[in-house]
C-alpha cells in the first residue's frame, strides 16, 4: 500500500503551516541578546537640550506655513 502524492503534499503543507504558527516561539532563543544589543545601543543615548536656535527654528517654520497658500473650497 503506497503513500498518494496528494497524502504527500498535505502533510508538506501541514508541517510549513505548523512550521509558520511556531517560528515566533522558536525565534525566542536569540531573545537575549537582542536585548543586551537594544540596552547597549540605548545607554548610548543622550538627552538634547533645547538651545535658542531651537526657538529660531521653531518661529521660521511657523513663517513658512503662515505663508502657504490655501484653498478655499467656496470657491
Amino acid at each position: 500500500m503506497g503513500v498518494s502524492p496528494f497524502a504527500i503534499v498535505l502533510l508538506i503543507a501541514a508541517a510549513a503551516l505548523l512550521g509558520a504558527a511556531e517560528w515566533s516561539r522558536v525565534g525566542k532563543f536569540g531573545e537575549g541578546r537582542r536585548n543586551r544589543d537594544r540596552a547597549r545601543r540605548r545607554s548610548r543615548l543622550r538627552v538634547v537640550e533645547q538651545t535658542p536656535d531651537h526657538d529660531e527654528f521653531a518661529r521660521s517654520v511657523e513663517r513658512d506655513l503662515a505663508a502657504l497658500p490655501t484653498i478655499d473650497d467656496h470657491d
